[in-house]
């Protein structure tokens, strides 16, 4: 497969991509506002400008969730629009002079997630608590990561957790991990305690933790795969959507990439708006966003549960023991054999 921009790819390549014809199809679904816009003209649609221009003509208190994945402080190019690395005061001041922009948007009762790495964390923290509340650091393991000779290898990034106020949707139950049981417990009469006995092995629910260890960061072989450099997973994404909305909610991203919190939101019931400052990407949101009308699986989340990297295998053994007690559920004893009455 040859790409775009004449880069070969293997046939079992999965990244996304784009062809001519592709993107000027999609450019043309692309919203450019040239003034205030009101809610209806910007849901559901991928905004293509220069998100420091457009943060002033969104309506105020529109956003019931914020993802937040500004650029880290370091020196890196997306597409040509480069990012340089500052000092830790100059990016914190940098932060600081468009974030009450950001939420501005946010509704009194919403929540924001915003995306650091070890560099930039301290700066964010810091900015951060001086308008909102700040609810929790979360850090997930990132297993990519180049190795360094006089270093510890960087394979880890930081979510912080922020409230508007005191109320706030978090959603428990909708965010557990299903965890492998090593050793588990059962009770006199050998039943399982606190897990559950399945074909695919022995599993138990377990509350989420600010420390995520079940991610895996997009990659060739992966369908939601793309170009950009710095895409998140789509399991991250539906982490914080559902904890911190509920269906029908609308999720808002001010740096979107390639779509990512778009697409997830789609795929979870939720609403959206997102802005982007390169088309290139743009288009691969609105591709994506395209193929979310047929597509709704996110990988490592199926049967309304999270689960641990590597158990593709036993999710399906898992979905074959569900639906073959579904189809069982008609004959076994009890009230009604399962049947309304």
């Amino acid at each position: 497969m040859v790409t775009q921009h004449g880069k070969v790819r293997a046939p079992q390549n999965r990244t996304v991509t784009l062809s001519d014809g592709e993107i000027r199809h999609y450019r043309s679904r692309l919203l450019r506002l040239t003034g205030p816009a009101q809610l209806p003209s910007i849901e559901n649609r991928t905004i293509n400008g220069d998100v420091f221009q457009v943060l002033s003509w969104l309506p105020a208190s529109f956003a019931d969730l914020i993802v937040l994945d500004p650029p880290y402080n370091l020196t890196k190019s997306f597409n040509g629009n480069e990012f340089r690395e500052r000092s830790l005061r100059e990016y914190s001041h940098w932060f600081d002079s468009w974030f009450p922009a950001v939420l501005r948007t946010l509704k009194l009762d919403g929540s924001i997630y915003i995306c650091s790495d070890w560099r930039s964390s301290t700066a964010i923290h810091e900015v951060a608590a001086k308008y909102v509340n700040v609810r929790n650091r979360i850090t997930w393991e990132r297993e990519k990561g180049r190795g360094a000779l006089r270093n510890w290898k960087n394979c880890s990034e930081d979510l912080w957790f922020c409230t508007n106020s005191d109320n706030y949707t978090f959603n428990l139950d909708a965010v557990k991990l299903k965890r492998r049981v090593v050793a588990p417990y059962t009770r006199d009469d050998g039943s399982p305690k606190d897990w559950e006995r399945t074909g695919a092995g022995n599993y138990r629910l377990t509350h989420p933790s600010n420390l995520w260890t079940d991610l895996t960061v997009p990659f060739w072989s992966m369908p939601e795969n793309t170009d950009h450099p710095t895409q998140k997973p789509e399991k991250l994404l539906a982490k914080i959507i559902l904890a911190s909305s509920r269906e029908g909610d609308l999720v808002f991203d001010p740096f979107l990439g390639s779509g990512t919190t778009s697409v997830v939101a789609k795929k979870l019931g939720r609403r959206y708006v997102g802005v982007e400052i390169d088309e290139v990407f743009s288009c691969l949101a609105e591709k994506r966003l395209s193929r979310a009308d047929t597509d709704v699986d996110i990988q490592g989340y199926s049967a309304g549960v999270f689960w641990e990297r590597n158990t593709l295998g036993d999710q399906k053994d898992d979905s074959k023991d569900r639906t073959a007690f579904a189809d069982l559920l008609p004959f076994l004893p009890g009230p009604n054999n399962g049947n309304e009455a």
